[in-house]
C-alpha cells in the first residue's frame, strides 16, 4: 500500500499503538490492530439502543482498489435505523459478517489506500458517497452503475460502515471535502443530498427543469430541506408538506413556494376500498388537499413531480395530485411498505411511478460540487457526541429530530472544527 504524505496536514507527534482511545490521533497513516466500533449483531436486532453495542474490533485490511478512512465525524440516516432493526432485511443476510457496523456518510482523513489507487494519497479529507459496485459488468462502464448487479450501499449492505475510527470504502466512494465546513458539517449532508439529487434529475425525460411544481414530502428532514434547495437552485417551485407546525419557517427559509401541514387534511394512510362511503371521504379530503396545493401553484397547476419517501401513508395522495405525464418518485418507505392506489389515476393520466435508489458517483459528484461552491448549505441541524450514536438514530425513529440532517462526532473531539490540525490540538487538551 502506497503512503504519499501531502502538505495538507502538518508533521505532528504521536505514539504508535494497537489501539487509540475515540478523539486520539494515531501517527499519520499508521493503522492500528484494533479500533472502536459501534457494532450491531444479529442477536441484538431491535431499537438502536439496543442493537448497537460499544465493542473493540480488528481495523478493516484494504484490498488493492480499497481506501481506509480515518472517520472524522459520521451522519446519521435511516440506514442505520434499518439495520439495527433488520428491517426490511438484515445486513447479515447479505454480507454474512459476523457483526455490522452502521453509518452511510461520513467525513475524514485517508489513512491508507490499496497499491492500485491513484487519484487519493494518504492525508487527503474527504466526504464519502455510499454507492459500491464490483465495477466489471456493462452498467458500470456506459450504463447506469445503480443497475449493476452488484451494486450495494456501504455501511447496510456491507459491514464496514462510519460508526467506528476507521472505515473501509473503494476509492471512487471518495469525493474532496468542503473545506468551508465543519467534520461534522461535512459528514451530515451526502446520503441526502446525492438521493435527493437522483430523484430530481436522473430520470429522464422528468427532469426537474425551471418553472416546474414539486411537492416535497417531508419537507423540513434531510430529504426534504435539499429537494426544496435543489428545486429553489434550478428555479423551479417547491410545494413542502409538513407535520409540525413549528417546521413551516424552517422549509420556508429553505425556498419553498409554499407550505402545507398534513395534519389539515385526513386522507392518510391506506387507500379505502375503491367506490365505497369511505373512498368518497378520502377523496373529498384529497380535493381539499389538491386545492391547498393549487393555492400556491395556481389554479388548475398539479405538481410536475411528487418526491416521495414516506410511502404507506401518503403513496395513494401522491399518485392522485400528480399532474397528467408526471412523474411520482419514491426512494424509501419510512412509514410502511405497504403502498396502495387508485391506479385508474395512474393509466388514463399516464403518470410516472418511479423508484430511485441513492445516486452514482457522477451524480454524487455533481451534487458535492454544489456544497463546494457553497450554493446549497448542509441544513445540519444537530451534532452528537460519539457516546451517543445510539439515542441519535433512536429521535430519528421516533420524529423527534429537529428539522434538518443530524451529524454524530466519532475522532473529531468536540464540534466546530475545520482542519486536521484543530481536531488534533482540541483532542490534547
Amino acid at each position: 500500500m502506497a503512503l504519499d504524505l501531502r502538505d495538507s496536514i502538518a508533521p505532528y507527534d504521536a505514539p504508535q499503538k494497537d489501539l487509540y482511545e475515540i478523539g486520539e490521533m494515531p501517527p499519520l497513516g499508521h493503522v492500528p490492530k484494533q479500533m472502536y466500533a459501534w457494532s450491531i449483531r444479529r442477536e441484538r436486532h431491535g431499537e438502536p439502543d439496543t442493537a448497537m453495542q460499544i465493542e473493540v474490533v480488528d481495523t478493516w485490511e484494504i484490498d488493492s482498489n480499497e481506501v481506509l478512512v480515518l472517520v472524522m465525524a459520521a451522519g446519521v440516516n435511516y440506514n442505520g435505523i434499518w439495520a439495527g432493526l433488520g428491517q426490511p432485511i438484515s445486513p447479515f443476510d447479505g454480507h454474512k459478517a459476523a457483526y455490522h457496523i452502521a453509518g452511510s456518510d461520513a467525513s475524514g482523513i485517508v489513512w491508507a489506500v490499496g497499491d492500485k489507487v491513484r487519484n487519493w494519497k494518504v492525508g487527503d479529507q474527504v466526504v464519502i458517497h455510499c454507492n459500491q459496485d464490483d465495477g466489471n459488468d456493462e452498467e458500470c462502464n456506459g450504463g447506469d452503475p445503480m443497475f449493476s448487479p452488484t451494486q450495494r450501499i456501504w455501511g447496510y449492505e456491507t459491514p464496514d460502515g462510519s460508526f467506528a475510527q476507521f472505515t473501509r470504502v473503494q476509492a471512487q466512494q471518495l469525493m474532496p471535502r468542503p473545506r468551508h465546513l465543519t467534520w461534522e458539517e461535512s459528514a451530515c449532508y451526502t446520503l441526502t443530498l446525492a438521493t435527493a439529487y437522483r430523484m430530481l434529475f436522473g430520470h429522464e425525460p422528468h427532469e426537474l427543469k425551471p418553472g416546474m411544481n414539486v411537492l416535497v414530502w417531508g419537507a423540513s428532514g434531510g430529504l426534504g430541506s435539499f429537494a426544496i434547495q435543489l428545486i429553489n437552485a434550478a428555479g423551479a417551485n417547491a410545494v413542502g408538506v409538513i407535520s409540525d407546525e413549528d417546521k413551516r419557517e424552517f422549509v420556508m427559509g429553505m425556498g419553498a413556494k409554499g407550505v402545507l401541514n398534513r395534519r389539515d387534511f385526513n386522507c392518510w394512510g391506506a387507500l379505502p376500498k375503491v367506490g365505497s362511503e369511505e373512498y368518497k371521504q378520502w377523496f373529498n379530503e384529497v380535493r381539499k388537499f389538491g386545492k391547498a396545493i393549487w393555492d400556491i401553484t395556481g389554479k388548475g397547476n398539479n405538481v410536475d413531480i411528487v418526491f416521495e419517501h414516506p410511502g404507506e401513508a401518503t403513496f395513494p395522495v401522491s399518485t392522485f395530485v400528480c399532474k397528467k405525464g408526471g412523474m411520482v418518485v419514491i426512494c424509501a418507505g419510512t412509514s410502511g411498505f405497504n403502498c396502495t392506489f387508485d391506479v385508474r389515476y395512474m393509466w388514463m393520466h399516464q403518470k410516472r411511478l418511479q423508484g430511485s435508489h441513492f445516486a452514482h458517483l457522477k451524480q454524487a459528484a455533481a451534487a458535492n460540487r454544489l456544497m463546494l461552491e457553497r450554493r446549497i448549505d448542509p441544513a445540519m441541524s444537530e451534532v452528537f457526541p460519539w457516546a451517543e450514536i445510539p439515542q441519535a438514530h433512536v429521535k430519528m425513529l421516533r420524529n423527534q429530530h429537529k428539522p434538518g440532517n443530524m451529524a454524530v462526532l466519532v475522532q473529531a473531539p468536540t464540534s466546530g472544527l475545520r482542519t486536521f490540525e484543530d481536531a488534533l490540538e482540541a483532542g490534547r487538551r
